[in-house]
């Protein structure tokens, strides 16, 4: 009863205390809740997942489509993708053929588009009816009839579409869809994989739990001067302590009404906001129950432990406080002690196998350790800092003093950042050192050509007419392009006999001198050309190629009734010569003809393939590229040539890590900002104390700025060691070596950045405190 008493009584103190106790509460209500908003967006983020990921499988089609080549029926769909790229945007989407009266539907659209109609997302149909969209709206010609649904969008911001289409067939590249909704298992994360999302959960997360800790001690001097008036008229030590948690316990209490309101208009216009390309719906931003119970239970609890652990550094006496007289210097040892403890945790835990199950918590707990013990050794190394400095210009005197009387308030306003850009360079160490284990070579050559396209569809006339088209875009300075279709030894075989088969590529010269060694070259020409240092494939396309032999060229296509077989004599003359690497990397072997040898037009079942270079410094040139290649045929691949390609799951948590280190970044900038300004209130009557003895406005400014710039400086140094530290620690763990150890600066330097922002927004507040009525008090 004596416990709930002086509970009742500090939150009647915080609730009637005025307008003073009213701007302290809602300091700590402001500064909790934002620590609780990104604790709800973090506690939502498996629900997130799981729906953009159950969304994702209900449009794949069914396995039994996948797996077993469906039947034509009165459901079924041919669909071919058509997916695209619009100004580094990924417009996905699909061709779609009814082969019925009843076709299965994708979720999210309620029927199929007619041919020339297509259901767009909200997004692409925005995206198209804007100015922005002009060069998108030639390679998406159709009437646009239907929205897509959110059931069948991973999120709000999504460029998709389904398209009609009456030409569709299997001959074309379609394929059959009798339903949807893919139930397969992702695969599981691989080990090192594992450890950088449990890093991240650490390195976003406890920053949090440090701020929410930060901010349930604002106003901490003024509190502890008005528990020593309750001394004086009989309360004791025990029951001011209580109190003073009531007081806490009330801020946090708004704190988790505040977060809860952040949340929820945050959430309100999250649908609104995209980063990076990344939208969510609001209805996927849910926390879990339990996650939304314990952040309700822990974060009161919290604000009333750190205030009793606080009080027991203070006496507070009937006549005043011994805070405010000298205080002996912080110990360091049992500083220490904890990050080292949680560097010795990670050690024993040992190193990650690529075929090991991580154990999330000994590494989570080792990680916490060395992170919380950072913020532990901050204020004693700003402390031993600030001690022996003495001199310099009058601002830097008055702030130095500041943290000389009391260096508690500002380490505790940087330790927040200390621990976020610790855990930033451990993470950044990490992903340099991994990095290549995720990050594939693909032999590609973007210098050569940027741009690869492949059809199906276009053969014969309409593939000569593809590549002249493709040499007349806008912006294309050369084309690779070949008309390419298998041909076989003439002859009668088995069931279960291999036939010689080989590959015929048609071009001109300058193509074919891409491809292979040929040295000269007129049209007319023809070659044999032989994989280098291969002598098994060089006589297997022998079998085929042989010189003044006929060869079949239409290759496993069925015949008409009645129909013969075409047939083309390989010239005697035909030099044989050896492939090499195009720009995608692959060598091309078989035989090779010029225009003039064998007219592709004449070819009834080929396929086009083009490699194109373009003029980089031509605006839009990718999109000219796209655009002509849907005018050919609207289900022709586009793909841009890189040298090297990221592994998908490694590319998501890299994204995930982005998201969380810019809300966090925002938090700490908050936090600093709140911070500062709670320390100007305290500091009211002395600041109208400088100005009428007149000390100038700049002047104040200025030791404002360094008030802020020295904690910042030191924690940037605990930050640094200590994340090198941790970053080694958990390098070796992974059996790998750190590439870069100056992965800091760049964190160092949005900390000078975050000091000036902060000083800036809080010159306001400094001026107001400067007025005359500040020296007015009962």
């Amino acid at each position: 009863m004596t416990w709930l008493r002086d509970l009742g009584l500090g939150i009647r103190f915080a609730a009637g205390g005025g307008r003073e106790g009213w701007a302290r509460t809602a300091l700590t209500a402001v500064g909790v809740g934002l620590g609780v908003a990104l604790l709800l967006v973090a506690a939502s983020v498996p629900h997130l997942v799981e729906e953009r990921a159950g969304r994702d499988l209900a449009r794949q089609e069914s396995a039994a489509s996948y797996a077993e080549k469906a039947e034509r029926s009165d459901t079924t769909v041919l669909r071919i993708s058509a997916e695209t790229e619009y100004r580094g945007q990924v417009v996905g989407g699909f061709l779609m053929r009814p082969e019925g009266a009843h076709p299965v539907t994708p979720p999210g659209v309620g029927a199929l588009p007619g041919p020339g109609e297509m259901a767009a997302s909200p997004a692409l149909k925005e995206l198209l009816a804007s100015p922005e969209g002009s060069l998108l709206r030639e390679r998406l010609p159709y009437r646009i009839t239907a929205t897509i649904g959110d059931a069948g969008l991973l999120s709000p911001g999504e460029l998709y579409f389904y398209a009609g289409s009456d030409t569709l067939t299997t001959a074309a590249g379609g394929h059959r869809v009798d339903g949807y909704g893919d139930r397969s298992e992702d695969e599981p994360l691989p080990p090192v994989l594992v450890v950088l999302v449990i890093m991240i959960c650490v390195v976003l997360l406890v920053p949090v739990a440090v701020f929410i800790a930060t901010a349930v001690r604002f106003g901490g001097d003024r509190r502890d001067r008005r528990l020593a008036a309750l001394r004086l008229v009989g309360a004791d030590i025990r029951s001011t302590r209580r109190i003073a948690a009531g007081e806490a316990l009330f801020g946090a209490l708004l704190g988790l009404l505040a977060g809860v309101a952040f949340f929820l208009v945050g959430r309100g216009f999250s649908g609104h906001v995209e980063v990076w390309n990344y939208s969510v719906f609001p209805s996927d931003l849910t926390p879990a129950p339990w996650t939304a119970v314990l952040i309700a239970v822990a974060v009161p609890l919290c604000a009333v432990l750190v205030t009793l652990v606080a009080m027991r550094a203070v006496v507070v006496e009937p006549l005043g406080v011994v805070r405010d007289t000298g205080r002996r210097r912080r110990r360091l040892w049992w500083r220490l002690l904890v990050p080292a403890l949680g560097l010795a945790v990670l050690g024993v835990t040992g190193r990650v196998g690529e075929g090991d199950v991580t154990d999330p918590y000994p590494l989570a707990a080792g990680a916490v350790l060395v992170l919380l013990g950072l913020a532990l050794v901050l204020p004693w190394l700003v402390e031993a800092c600030v001690r022996p400095l003495r001199g310099g210009p009058l601002p830097w005197q008055l702030a130095v003093r500041r943290l000389q009387l009391n260096s508690g308030a500002a380490s505790r306003a940087v330790s927040g950042i200390a621990v976020a850009v610790a855990g930033a360079v451990a993470l950044q160490m990490l992903f340099a050192a991994v990095g290549d284990e995720f990050t594939h070579l693909t032999g590609q050559d973007p210098s050569r050509a940027q741009f690869h396209t492949f059809s199906e569809q276009v053969s014969g006339d309409a593939a000569t007419r593809t590549i002249e088209e493709f040499r007349s875009t806008k912006g294309v300075e050369a084309v690779i392009g070949t008309v390419e279709t298998y041909v076989t030894k003439p002859g009668t075989y088995e069931e279960d006999e291999v036939t010689p088969t080989t590959s015929l590529s048609i071009g001109d010269c300058a193509t074919l001198k891409e491809l292979a060694e040929i040295g000269s070259c007129a049209d007319g020409d023809v070659f044999v050309v032989h994989p280098r240092g291969d002598k098994e494939m060089s006589d297997w396309v022998d079998e085929t190629a042989r010189k003044g032999r006929e060869v079949e060229l239409d290759s496993g296509a069925e015949l008409p009734p009645g129909g013969t077989r075409r047939l083309w004599t390989l010239p005697a003359d035909a030099r044989t010569v050896t492939a090499a690497p195009d720009p995608l990397g692959e060598a091309h072997w078989g035989i090779m003809a010029t225009i003039g040898a064998v007219d592709p037009r004449t070819l009834p079942h080929a396929r086009t393939v083009a490699q194109i270079k373009v003029d980089e410094d031509v605006e839009d040139v990718g999109e000219y590229v796209r655009n002509t290649a849907a005018r050919i045929d609207p289900g022709m691949r586009v793909a841009a040539l890189t040298s090297m390609t990221r592994d998908r799951q490694y590319a998501s948590v890299q994204t995930g890590l982005r998201f969380g280190a810019l809300l966090t970044l925002l938090l700490m900038a908050a936090s600093m900002l709140v911070s500062q300004l709670e320390q100007l209130r305290e500091r009211r009557r002395l600041l109208s104390v400088l100005v009428a003895f007149g000390t100038r406005r700049v002047t104040l400014g200025w030791s404002v700025l360094w008030l802020t710039a020295v904690p910042v400086a030191v924690s940037l140094v605990v930050a640094v060691a200590g994340g090198v530290a941790l970053g080694a620690v958990m390098t070796w763990m992974m059996a790998k070596t750190v590439t870069r150890w100056w992965v800091f600066l760049p964190l160092a330097g949005a900390g000078g950045a975050l000091v000036v922002v902060v000083t800036l927004l809080s010159l306001p507040l400094l001026w107001r405190m400067m007025r005359p009525d500040g020296l007015r008090t009962e």
